[in-house]
């Protein structure tokens, strides 16, 4: 699938309570995010190169260095303000007096026609006498669509400060209605459901969140482009032949940390046994149990030099427990758990015979998923500390996919071990009754406040950019919870397999089954938020 180069202008202004940003919803029969509320932006196309005739300020080969591309920075910049003019009314132009066109410049009447591609924006300069000022847009940021979606995009995000006397007006074709609105109340609405974000508008909202003026924003954009991420193919190893990681790929982050010269040392799948280096002082070791609810394998994690510290030691597996036992010497000082699923607490019993170790974790609750054998020294209180050899954990409560749920993060290195809390290309099991999604969605916006650089799941590699990931689990279940409302409000009252059948239609019918659990824990947190209610096995929308 090709990725698209594409280009979006957050338009900015200042009112008595703060920064506004413009907010248009695209239309329910878009293919892609249909319903959410987006900046403006879309594609660049071949012919934005003639509108570099008709700029102020810096020139492409500046605006491609700070924006690290090799060239074209302008072509993306030029497409975020014909885009903007399409979709919002709104034109960032000057005229030949330098000045910023206002709502009752003729420019106007043409938007139909660059809508349409009829005009483009050099062909709306040259007839206007109007100049592009790209001296007044700063770079925010870079975003490329992960593999999943039907299309994607490479986007640039840009920032700017909107002209005075412009009202803004939706296109009604892709978009059907706008918003002018604080980045805080925007993200509150996106927590409470009632507004569809995808990730990398939160990321934006977030991030403009922290300025109170536009001056000061722009200020500080102007100073501070953002980093670029790796985004260049990377190599690897796979089977014992050389392979290219595309981004977006499983082992891509792994590989772009742990091989940062690109020599191709690292692998690109997980062997069951091998140990593998991911941190200073931390070994990954996966146990040999692959499938369907574990994907390569439970990951235990070996933390420290002389004296260890063992993160979930997997299922009672011999010889997974030898492994352990071989890449420590024995010498285990203390055994946590993130949680009591079967697939990460039963190694316990083992090890805590054969090494007198101290055993750290919540008593496992009801149910045949969990590890009744469990049994712990000590039950750490969220925040507590930890010391091993390769630094301090900090004790995290995640409760959602299971009630005693805890991640541990390696403060030094911001490093999150995240047990099922996060997992790599599966979407976490929450099955009620103890599995709670009010729960796990409010867990995954507690982790957005601590210093994360890697998520280390107990399933699949290594993940990078830990805000995205997050974000993206966040925007994946309201977006869920989105279709679910919906479904209630055109069935109510409704039992929990006809809801199911429609706001799960886009998934096979044989895993209903598992789809219900799923609507259930959805329902249960409408419920608790009073957004519904059951009676006589029967969900209502309670207005």
């Amino acid at each position: 699938m090709d990725i698209r180069p594409a280009a979006t202008l957050v338009l900015t202004r200042d009112t008595s309570d703060g920064i506004e940003v413009l907010l248009l919803q695209r239309t329910w029969d878009a293919v892609f995010m249909p319903g959410y509320f987006v900046f403006p932006g879309g594609r660049v196309e071949e012919h934005e190169t003639h509108g570099r005739e008709h700029v102020i300020g810096p020139g492409d080969a500046e605006i491609s260095q700070t924006m690290s591309v090799d060239e074209g920075g302008a072509d993306y910049m030029l497409a975020a303000v014909r885009e903007c003019f399409e979709e919002s009314g709104i034109l960032l132009a000057v005229d030949q007096q330098g000045r910023l066109v206002d709502g009752d410049h003729p420019a106007h009447g043409d938007r139909q026609a660059v809508f349409d591609g009829d005009l483009s924006l050099a062909g709306l300069c040259a007839k206007h006498g109007l100049s592009i000022p790209l001296d007044r847009l700063a770079y925010l940021g870079h975003w490329v669509t992960p593999p999943g979606p039907p299309r994607r995009f490479d986007t640039r995000f840009f920032v700017t400060i909107a002209p005075e006397g412009q009202p803004a007006g939706h296109d009604g074709i892709e978009t059907i209605d706008q918003v002018w609105i604080r980045p805080e109340q925007a993200l509150e609405d996106h927590r409470r459901g009632q507004r569809l974000l995808g990730l990398p508008t939160i990321r934006t909202l977030r991030m403009l969140s922290d300025f109170e003026t536009t001056e000061v924003l722009m200020r500080y954009a102007h100073a501070n482009p953002p980093e670029p991420h790796p985004s260049q193919p990377w190599p690897a190893l796979k089977k014992g032949k050389a392979v290219t990681l595309e981004p977006g790929a499983p082992a891509y982050d792994e590989a772009a940390k742990l091989d940062p010269e690109g020599e191709g040392s690292t692998h690109a799948e997980i062997i069951p046994g091998e140990p593998v280096e991911v941190a200073a002082g931390v070994i990954r070791l996966t146990a040999p149990n692959p499938g369907m609810m574990t994907g390569p394998g439970t990951n235990t994690y070996v933390l420290g030099h002389e004296r260890f510290t063992v993160i979930d030691p997997g299922p009672a597996d011999e010889v997974h427990i030898e492994r352990i036992l071989e890449v420590t010497g024995g010498v285990i000082d203390q055994v946590l758990v993130t949680h009591t699923h079967k697939d990460h607490s039963p190694a316990v019993a083992a090890l805590k015979e054969r090494t007198r170790c101290r055993v750290f974790g919540w008593p496992a609750p009801e149910g045949a998923s969990q590890d009744q054998t469990f049994r712990a020294d000590d039950e750490p209180e969220h925040g507590d500390l930890i010391v091993t050899e390769a630094g301090i954990l900090k004790v995290l409560h995640t409760p959602g996919h299971a009630s005693n749920h805890l991640c541990y993060l390696l403060a030094d290195q911001e490093l999150l071990f995240s047990g099922d809390h996060i997992m790599q290309g599966s979407t976490v099991v929450i099955n009620p009754p103890d599995g709670d999604m009010k729960a796990y969605i409010e867990s995954l916006y507690d982790l957005l406040a601590e210093p994360l650089r890697y998520i280390a799941p107990a399933h699949g590699f290594l993940m990078g950019q830990p805000e995205a990931v997050i974000d993206f689990l966040i925007t994946h279940r309201l977006s869920r919870e989105h279709k679910v409302a919906r479904a209630l409000e055109a069935l109510t009252p409704t039992d929990l397999k006809t809801l199911t059948a429609k706001a799960y239609d886009d998934v096979p019918t044989a895993i209903h089954g598992v789809a219900a659990r799923s609507a259930l824990a959805h329902l249960l947190k409408l419920e608790a938020e009073h957004r519904a209610f059951r009676k006589d096995d029967l969900w209502h929308v309670r207005h």
